[in-house]
């Protein structure tokens, strides 16, 4: 049986917060040699521990007992990052791409002295891609680029959607936002974590069908995208995902990130894996590790 890695909280300062970094390491390896670096972005409502658990589960823990040395984030106010979310967090996705995600990057690429894979859940990609798109010199410090379930514009119709979208998404949220200052999605038992209003609201306009532009300053994503030099991509999402990463949704943000040679896998018994996996499932099922983990783990060693 294999010994559960090593965990550590590291925290990064960004604009006045402390961005937590849950560190995860094989336990057997030299705490001085150089390992290649992985670092984990989660999506909305959410926060780093859709990725590992203390006691050993997860991707992150799979992928450090592989060798790798793992970093975990915790977007501001979320998880274990410091100051929690209140009324009074006036930060939205603008700050987690110009300063949180660029300021962990940094930290991670000055420990590590070499580039790192990106892995990311959800929103969580929608973000990343922002941040290589909007900032290139990034793309010297990133090997590789794995998305679970990255949408951004949602185009499938269906009840599901319509619920857990148009309803929830789009008008219950911003209003428990507005009553509370924040949307407590985890008090309400719609997520894991909180988010902010603005992130809340910025999210909404890039979720509706429409252009990539960015909200506070007008930035171009999607004309930008066009001249990025993307790193070997991988996107991963599973057939039983039908509103929050489902295929087609995911094939077009593919599209919109003109990143042509992007490679792309719908998880299902169909396609030879062992469960139809859903948005969440696709990293924390029990079965994953025995499942498409083992064949990510041979795609990064490629890369």
């Amino acid at each position: 049986m294999s010994l559960s890695p090593e965990q550590a909280s590291l925290y990064v300062e960004s604009q006045g917060q402390q961005i937590h970094l849950r560190h995860i390491r094989a336990s057997n390896v030299n705490k001085d040699a150089i390992v290649t670096p992985i670092f984990m972005v989660h999506g909305a409502i959410e926060n780093g521990r859709i990725f590992y658990t203390e006691s050993g589960k997860g991707l992150a823990c799979f992928l450090a007992k592989q060798g790798f040395d793992v970093y975990v984030m915790d977007m501001r106010g979320r998880g274990k990052s410091k100051p929690t979310m209140s009324a009074s967090s006036d930060y939205g996705q603008f700050e987690t791409i110009n300063q949180d995600i660029p300021a962990c990057i940094d930290f991670i690429f000055e420990r590590s002295r070499q580039p790192m894979h990106l892995i990311c859940h959800s929103w969580g990609g929608v973000l990343l891609a922002s941040l290589l798109i909007r900032h290139p010199h990034y793309l010297d410090k990133v090997r590789s680029n794995v998305c679970f379930g990255t949408k951004r514009s949602i185009y499938r119709r269906s009840f599901e959607k319509w619920f857990k979208v148009n309803l929830v998404w789009n008008r219950f949220a911003p209003m428990m936002a507005k009553r509370h200052g924040f949307f407590d999605a985890k008090r309400l038992g719609i997520g894991a974590d909180s988010e902010s209003k603005m992130s809340l609201d910025e999210c909404i306009a890039w979720v509706n069908k429409g252009p990539w532009i960015d909200p506070r300053d007008g930035f171009d994503y999607g004309s930008a995208a066009e001249h990025t030099h993307w790193p070997p991509t991988w996107h991963l999402t599973g057939i039983k995902d039908l509103v929050l990463g489902y295929r087609g949704d995911v094939q077009r943000f593919i599209d919109e990130c003109r990143n042509e040679n992007a490679k792309f896998s719908l998880l299902s018994k169909q396609n030879g894996n062992m469960v139809d996996y859903d948005h969440n499932d696709i990293l924390t099922h029990r079965l994953a590790v025995d499942d498409h983990f083992p064949v990510l783990l041979n795609w990064l060693k490629q890369h």
